[in-house]
């Protein structure tokens, strides 16, 4: 028995290639999500993208991550009327990207503890940059899709959960160029993520989310 668990969490801990897959979260829940696990331990700059689809009409949590010292390390987050980005607590508000429900979106967050400036762009429209925070970013880090983190690694909400389907995330250690963000919105040629790469994907569920095939029109 002990051979059996071995063997099976050594399986677990291997990169998967979902690259033809999404995660679906399917209910309001404080415990379902999906922890990815990276080595990096200090980030001075960033890049995260990812594809999303809900009909949510109420706040929710999207990438969320966590270091002992700040829970919101670095947030992507869905207010009523507006996107927040928020690094190391610093919350700059994003208003009058074009969002519809029952949509396919690409999101792109960049920031950079140099300039201390974020910015989003959705289905290839850039935001106004605005300024976070101006120091790096430093573990251990705790990674969750599908919920807020307001502990390292918990302290979950269910009215802060995301429903819906979300594919195609990948994270760097760099800014990407605005022609390297396009590529990524349009679906060919980009480089993929050399902190989380969806094609060599290291993940844990928790909970009822759901990988099945993709169902992604790209924007």
């Amino acid at each position: 028995m002990l051979l059996l668990l071995l063997l099976v969490a050594s399986c677990a801990a291997i990169p998967q290639n979902v690259s033809e897959k999404m995660f679906t979260f399917p209910q309001e829940t404080n415990t379902a999500h999906v922890r990815l696990t990276t080595s990096r331990q200090n980030l001075q700059a960033v890049t995260v993208c990812f594809r999303f689809f809900t009909d949510l009409t109420r706040e929710y949590a999207l990438f969320s991550l966590a270091v002992p010292s700040f829970d919101n390390g670095l947030l992507f987050y869905k207010n009523l009327n507006s996107f927040s980005v928020s690094v190391k607590n610093a919350e700059p508000i994003f208003e009058g990207l074009d969002f519809k429900l029952n949509k396919w979106h690409s999101v792109c967050g960049t920031w950079s503890a140099a300039s201390g400036l974020v910015q989003l762009w959705l289905n290839g429209e850039p935001s106004s940059r605005k300024l976070s925070s101006t120091s790096n970013i430093n573990g251990p880090i705790i990674i969750a899709l599908g919920q807020e983190q307001d502990s390292h690694g918990g302290g979950f909400n269910a009215k802060q959960s995301f429903v819906g389907m979300m594919s195609d995330l990948h994270m760097w250690d760099y800014t990407l160029s605005p022609y390297e963000i396009r590529k990524y919105m349009n679906g060919r040629g980009y480089a993929k993520g050399n902190v989380l790469n969806w094609n060599s994907l290291d993940f844990q569920i928790i909970g009822r989310v759901l990988i099945e095939n993709k169902q992604i029109a790209f924007q």
